[in-house]
């Protein structure tokens, strides 16, 4: 798709006045009811339709595919960011009436970063096309670990520091206790961070781990670098309200690893086709109506499957429950 230079300013104005919508409408610290949290869901899943149907009249029909198909990837797999999400939350005491805030800051530092490895991705994939081969063995691998996971059942149960989130609480020193929505708070003289900013920095970091298989994950769907930065940003804007929507029910998503480790292993392969057609071996292609189909069939199974697991596993657990209690 061939996007000019005024298109990619009015789209990145676009989502920027609708970023400073959201701050504004959520601009006072409350806490997040489940039937705000839902109608900003699905304001944000309309907004991302309404944009893929814009791709369809104003583009052409394969490029609102890729952005759907990218849109499904990323957001199922920005699902699995949020038990880390909740996980630092906890670690960090995060006040409840805080945590909307935390998510906002904390996805726009994610949206930045992601930006730059994308147009990483992009200029890399120009110039040399052997990088399929690489996205697609590491995405085939990061499938194989995720069922290897699953099947052990080791679920990570506390939240660690990364380098670099370690190394800017040594520079600038933290405060001892929360001050409000202050990022920043002077301390004998000297300006410290408030445990408000380190929060905000753990979870746009740490998203950027998240981003190692989900941005060779979209570029095996497209490789057009506008579909990929625009399906990432509404994946990522809609993932605060998602937070508190379905913060919940995150634990009876039993099989989401299941289903995650075979949208990633399919793209693993469908890039390996693709790189093998680009170097000229006679193999097919997994068209984007295929792929988009295999995404949704896998994540409606996936949801299907866990309810009914974790519905057996309360109604088994519920006799032991009734013998505590009487």
């Amino acid at each position: 798709m061939d996007v000019s230079m005024t298109l990619w300013v009015l789209t990145i104005l676009g989502l920027c006045a609708l970023i400073a919508a959201d701050f504004f409408i959520g601009r006072k610290p409350h806490d997040v009811s489940v039937k705000e949290a839902g109608v900003w869901t699905v304001v944000w899943i309309v907004l991302a339709a309404l944009f893929g149907l814009g791709l369809l009249f104003f583009g052409n029909s394969q490029a609102s595919g890729e952005f759907f198909a990218g849109f499904i990837t990323e957001k199922s797999l920005s699902v699995d960011n949020l038990f880390v999400f909740i996980l630092i939350m906890a670690k960090f005491s995060v006040p409840s009436h805080l945590q909307q805030r935390v998510l906002l800051f904390g996805v726009l530092i994610a949206l930045v970063l992601r930006a730059i490895f994308i147009a990483a991705g992009a200029a890399v994939i120009a110039n040399f096309s052997w990088v399929f081969y690489i996205f697609g063995a590491f995405l085939i691998y990061t499938a194989w670990k995720l069922i290897q996971e699953a099947r052990s059942g080791d679920e990570e149960e506390e939240f660690e520091e990364n380098r670099l989130l370690k190394s800017v609480e040594k520079k600038f020193g933290v405060a001892d206790k929360y001050h409000g929505t202050k990022l920043f708070v002077r301390n004998n003289g000297k300006k410290i961070m408030t445990p408000l900013m380190v929060v905000m920095l753990a979870i746009g970091t740490t998203d950027v781990l998240f981003a190692m298989d989900s941005i060779p994950a979209i570029f095996g769907l497209t490789q057009d670098p506008y579909i990929v930065f625009t399906a990432n940003a509404f994946a990522l804007m809609g993932l605060r309200q998602l937070y508190f929507l379905i913060g919940g029910l995150l634990k009876k998503l039993v099989h989401l690893s299941y289903g995650l480790s075979v949208i990633l292993g399919f793209i693993g392969v469908k890039l390996v086709l693709h790189a093998l057609h680009e170097n000229g071996v006679n193999v097919p292609e997994i068209s984007i109506p295929v792929s988009l189909g295999v995404i949704c069939g896998v994540l409606v199974i996936t949801t299907i499957t866990s309810l009914i697991a974790a519905k057996k596993q309360a109604a088994a657990e519920q006799p032991q429950k009734d013998s505590i209690g009487a």
